[in-house]
């Protein structure tokens, strides 16, 4: 049976119904991008930059930064460029749902891979580097990758077959999943379905995991001496904070029906722009190696990093 897909433009309706409020996103949104893209990409630099970062765990968080940048430039350009233009075509509204999940699961993954990392340093320090050789980390980041690609192209798969034939209107500031179905001109019950266990399920899945990891961890530090234990807590706490602002949203949206509530949007921007913005700075305020790292960048560039660590 032939698709049917008279539609081939969507319009957002925005954060905010009121034009005023969005004007608003504008002044908002803009610099936290700009502090994202600095941010991360000062970590990407300063990790591969320094030769005293050279451990696993440095190799792990600039991937990690990488993905935040990528993350966020699916939505938030967009989102500001929708101030002017609220319309994207249909084909361009699925690559958005496809780059979007792309790179949040493999954050998940590539956060998963973080906390075994840390799970190997802390219980089985001797067997670290033999565990975590350069080999294993490079197969881990491109799980991660390829991990994202299979559930994004599964995604993808339920959404192509579906028939636009009516509505154009997409009650979001970007395209996603749930607010797209909304506008199928069938029954989306069952990839409502396929969305929820491809994704709430995965992302509560791995939350579990990574919280029973820290368990065990945590269970190890009671061995360990005062001084240990607290280095291991210092550099773990980074990590547990990053993974409590991102599945927590995500989780929240994800294991519910959909809806078109503000608070949702105002949920999905937490984890869509906040988080990426707030990872460098939570990462270098706790973590004495990488700001000794920036302090042998030119002044000009270590008055920037300190500012934004500062904020």
């Amino acid at each position: 049976m032939a698709i049917i897909n008279n539609v081939t433009q969507l319009i957002f309706t925005g954060l905010f119904q009121d034009q005023e409020a969005q004007k608003g996103c504008f002044v908002v949104f803009l610099p936290m991008y700009i502090a994202t893209m600095l941010g991360n990409g000062l970590i990407i630099l300063t990790v591969n930059t320094s030769k005293s970062l050279n451990s696993p765990m440095y190799f792990f968080l600039s991937h990690l930064s990488l993905i935040e940048i990528c993350y966020s430039s699916t939505v938030v350009p967009k989102l500001i460029s929708g101030l002017i233009n609220k319309t994207i075509s249909l084909d361009g509204c699925i690559t958005q749902i496809f780059f979007f999940h792309f790179f949040g699961v493999a954050e998940i993954l590539l956060l998963t891979v973080m906390a075994y990392d840390r799970y190997v340093a802390i219980c089985k320090p001797l067997h670290y580097m033999t565990i975590m050789s350069r080999p294993v980390c490079h197969v881990l980041v491109v799980s991660s990758w390829l991990g994202g690609m299979f559930h994004s192209v599964i995604q993808i798969l339920i959404t192509v077959q579906l028939p636009f034939c009516g509505p154009n209107v997409i009650d979001h500031y970007f395209c996603d999943l749930n607010p797209l179905f909304k506008l199928a001109c069938t029954d989306t019950f069952v990839e409502g379905i396929i969305v929820f266990a491809n994704s709430g399920l995965i992302a509560s899945c791995f939350f579990l995991l990574l919280v029973s990891s820290y368990v065990v961890i945590l269970v190890h530090l009671r061995n360990q001496s005062v001084e240990g234990r607290r280095k291991a807590l210092s550099t773990c706490a980074s990590h547990i904070t990053v993974v409590l602002l991102f599945f927590g949203p995500a989780i929240f949206l994800y294991l519910r029906p959909s809806s078109t509530f503000t608070e949702d949007k105002l949920v999905s921007v937490f984890y869509t722009m906040v988080t990426p913005m707030l990872n460098p700075i939570i990462y270098t305020l706790r973590n004495a190696e990488v700001k000794n790292a920036m302090r042998s960048f030119p002044g000009s560039l270590w008055d920037l990093t300190h500012i934004l660590s500062s904020s």
